[in-house]
């Protein structure tokens, strides 16, 4: 039996003849009775943390006044997005792990790949952003108010938002125009686009090369400029005579570099080994770093090792609690 998988056609169901499919099944996090409440807690806690986290972040580029630079508006809107990235997978992979039969309906599905989509490409546009920040800031201090003026900083997050909402519409697009076979299971704690294509039993030739190519090309073009922007930096610090100034310089691209090693390798780990080499559980354990620890450790790799957020952190608490007394008095 086949199923109609078709994306406008059918926003709640698919149907073929007297059938219908209006759910799948997410098997990625199946689990003993025993182990629920120990994986539940863990990512409970990983899922808050990474809220509280990001919300602290954006919260002190807010409240200082010496944040309001374009490396933290950066930051504060990767925070964003990794707070808005979390949100479209834990808690659902929360609520399914004590069912016995996890589900996610059609719409749902659809929905989840969308804004995953969207949100995965949109990360590595606004590591690229930054990457560009450290390069100017660098190798063209004299020039950084004026290459990173306001508009410029809104343009190159505004620009990253429309391209990866067209990529994301073309992939689903795609994927409406393939017949699904009668498999319901989905072999992850999510609905992603490499599952749900492996249960094509049309050709899924196009679809491959769209992720080959459009994909490769949102996912590699920026990490080239990364890479570029990186050798540029290390040979315009290499001309710098003091070790202390060279030491300093790197210190400002640590994090950054750290953030972008943790996101790319999980990435390439997924979607960019040759399909012989694919494995469920290999997708599934790269798919948890990039989903839930990166979007975890970011806070830390930001904030505990530089100065100016620490600084502007401890400020932040110290208002905090400073309103706080001020309500408890009578």
């Amino acid at each position: 039996m086949r199923l109609n998988f078709s994306l406008f056609r059918h926003s709640r169901t698919m149907h073929q003849g007297n059938q219908s499919i209006s759910k799948f099944f997410l098997l990625g996090l199946t689990v003993g009775s025993e182990q629920q409440k120990l994986i539940f807690m863990l990512f409970l806690c990983m899922y808050l943390v990474t809220m509280v986290g990001n919300l602290l972040i954006i919260l002190a580029i807010i409240n200082d006044a010496h944040l309001h630079s374009p490396m933290y508006f950066f930051l504060a809107n990767l925070s964003f997005n990794d707070i808005c990235f979390t949100t479209t997978t834990i808690p659902k992979m929360l609520a399914d792990i004590p069912s016995q039969s996890p589900t996610i309906s059609f719409a749902g599905c659809l929905t989840q790949m969308y804004f995953f989509m969207l949100l995965v490409d949109l990360d590595n546009f606004l590591l690229a952003a930054m990457a560009y920040d450290r390069y100017v800031a660098i190798c063209h201090p004299l020039h950084y108010a004026a290459l990173l003026n306001p508009k410029r900083c809104a343009l190159l997050v505004v620009t990253p938002w429309v391209i990866s909402n067209l990529v994301s519409i073309l992939h689903l697009s795609l994927l409406s125009l393939l017949t699904i076979c009668d498999q319901r299971k989905i072999p992850h704690f999510f609905c992603d686009l490499e599952p749900i294509l492996r249960f094509a039993c049309s050709d899924t030739q196009i679809n491959d090369l769209t992720i080959l190519v459009v994909g490769g090309a949102v996912i590699f073009i920026p990490f080239t400029f990364i890479i570029v922007s990186y050798a540029i930096i290390c040979c315009t610090v290499l001309g710098v005579t003091s070790a202390k100034g060279k030491w300093r310089t790197f210190s400002t691209c640590g994090s950054h570099l750290s953030a972008v090693a943790l996101f790319y390798g999980s990435i390439v780990g997924v979607y960019f080994l040759p399909s012989s080499a694919y494995s469920a559980e290999r997708d599934k354990v790269a798919a948890i770093i990039y989903t839930i620890v990166t979007p975890m450790m970011n806070p830390f790799i930001y904030s505990l090792r530089n100065k100016d957020m620490k600084g502007a952190l401890r400020r932040l608490f110290s208002k905090k609690i400073f309103f706080w007394r001020w309500l408890a008095l009578p």
